[in-house]
């Protein structure tokens, strides 16, 4: 689901305008709506950059533009922006947040079974 008009009102002003060279060579920007929906494409799906369905346009752009506004801060800004909409509009409670969800199984005789072997070993 792609940013509605109203959100991209909130992320459009926290965009970095797009660049244009000196001597005006080189590609024109590619539309700045389009490619941070595919980021948000990438973000909710865990999905690989290459994966990056053709109507959010080159991955490599995305995944260029990604890095670019992580470095610089501009992305952690605009997520912040829509998690406080999404507030004030009533559609997100931040009193129980998940960051990641990722488990680590432990092999058979881990860290401790390889302490018991060391010491028998002595």
């Amino acid at each position: 689901m792609d940013l509605t008009n109203e959100q991209w009102k909130i992320v459009e002003k926290l965009l970095p305008a797009g660049e244009m060279r000196a001597a005006r060579r080189g590609r024109p920007w590619s539309d700045r709506r389009k490619v941070f929906n595919g980021m948000l494409w990438i973000l909710r799906t865990g999905a690989p950059w290459k994966d990056l369905p053709p109507r959010y346009g080159s991955y490599q752009t995305a995944h260029r533009r990604f890095q670019n506004w992580v470095r610089s801060g501009v992305l952690e800004k605009i997520l912040l922006a829509l998690a406080q909409h999404l507030k004030e509009a009533g559609g997100l409670d931040l009193r129980e947040c998940f960051v990641d969800g990722t488990f680590v199984p432990a092999k058979k005789k881990g860290a401790i079974g390889r302490q018991d072997q060391t010491r028998q070993r002595h």
